[in-house]
């Protein structure tokens, strides 16, 4: 069951090319997990994994002369003399690696199957050393879909959810997870805990470890209080647009500072901005984004939200997977939460009721959406024209 994510087809396609793979997301989604099971997937016995959070390993890796890198790797029981399958685990640890990474690539025949738990590092460093050599894809928290699989539930024929009804028995069979997921999110270890007091500790731990690990590695912010007060700003602002000046007056930081942080977040998998959907292009520049945590736990730990902004976040982190995100918004202050790929309109209501489903249709008009389509956390009396954000798998 741990293995059933969705990336993996896709990770597994790719290890027959020859380009590096990377794979990269937020501490704790999962990332050593899948490059485990690729490298076991792989028949040759010719492959080593290697975990860079280990000292003696980092050394291994910065060495100035990159031939005695191979020459201690074949110490290891590596065949250099033929096709080779690396696996190096929290490469952010070691930042000399690409230029190792590009020229063992070049001088000898081997995969390499990297980890690294930040886009912030990994695009930047990587982005011209090594071009053409390298393929990165992002490891998110699980979606519902994975959620249920986690939880050793049985997958219901594969239907498009967009089409799809309020179905009463298929929510009667799986609310409690879906509740569980809105409450706690998806990060894979908290999905297996046994209880709400463990799923709570751990999600304390995943965040310690992201400021007191991934923000002192790979930035210069050094003020760990001002960092934990921004996030838990940010957290009670969930759904709505963000100003930076008001952000920089409530937290005491300038407003470019404030701008760093919040970009800083974004490239770590903390949270994501939304933009805003319009005819000119100069009107997405003007309008602001709106703000969405990459994890229901997280959001719920900095701050005591609501029931509302806690569903909505949820929906987000289950959309993100269907395609491309953006919100639409009247100067009177109407929205529709989320426009799909620019056709399909979601409004995210906890107890769904037809009025809503007019209000909809007339703003979808008017974005010049095809179709839009509630999407509802519990059973509306007398109405199911609605999906339910369970079904969003």
């Amino acid at each position: 069951m741990i293995f059933s994510r969705k990336i993996y087809p896709e990770l597994k396609k790719h290890l027959k090319t020859r380009q590096i793979t990377v794979i990269t997301g937020m501490r704790r989604t999962g990332k050593t997990t899948l490059a485990k099971k690729l490298l076991s997937d792989v028949k040759s016995k010719n492959k080593l994994y290697i975990d860079l959070e280990r000292l003696d390993n980092r050394d291994l890796f910065a060495q100035k002369n990159y031939d005695n890198i191979m020459h201690n790797l074949a110490g290891r029981g590596l065949k250099t003399d033929r096709k080779m399958y690396i696996a190096l685990d929290e490469i952010q640890m070691l930042p000399p690696i690409a230029s190792v990474l590009k020229y063992l690539y070049d001088t000898f025949s081997v995969k390499f199957i990297a980890t690294g738990s930040s886009s912030y590092y990994l695009k930047n460093l990587f982005s011209e050393s090594l071009a053409g050599r390298k393929k990165i894809f992002e490891l998110y928290p699980l979606d519902f879909g994975e959620y249920l699989e986690f939880q050793g539930m049985p997958r219901q024929k594969k239907e498009d959810w967009k089409k799809k009804k309020f179905n009463p028995v298929e929510y009667e069979r799986v609310k409690n997870y879906y509740e569980r997921y809105i409450e706690f999110g998806g990060f894979p270890e908290v999905a297996l805990a046994s209880n709400d007091q463990e799923r709570k500790d751990l999600i304390s731990d995943i965040l310690s470890s992201y400021i007191n690990i991934d923000i002192k590695t790979l930035s210069d912010f050094r003020n760990e209080k001002n960092i934990y007060n921004l996030m838990k700003l940010l957290s009670v602002r969930i759904g709505t647009r963000l100003d930076y000046s008001k952000m920089s007056r409530l937290s005491g930081l300038s407003r470019p500072t404030v701008m760093s942080y919040i970009d800083f977040f974004e490239k770590t998998y903390l949270i994501k901005r939304v933009p805003v959907t319009a005819k000119s292009p100069d009107r997405e520049i003007v309008k602001a984004r709106k703000i969405y945590f990459c994890d229901n736990g997280l959001a719920g730990f900095l701050a005591d939200l609501s029931s509302g902004a806690k569903f909505e976040n949820a929906v987000f982190n289950q959309l993100r997977h269907h395609g491309e995100i953006r919100y639409y918004a009247l100067k009177s202050g109407r929205e529709i939460d989320f426009i799909l790929d620019g056709r399909l309109g979601l409004e995210v209501k906890e107890t769904p009721l037809g009025l809503d489903q007019k209000k909809l249709d007339d703003l979808c008009r008017n974005a010049g959406v095809q179709k839009g389509r509630l999407v509802g956390r519990n059973a509306a009396p007398d109405f199911n024209n609605y999906v339910w954000g369970g079904e969003i798998r």
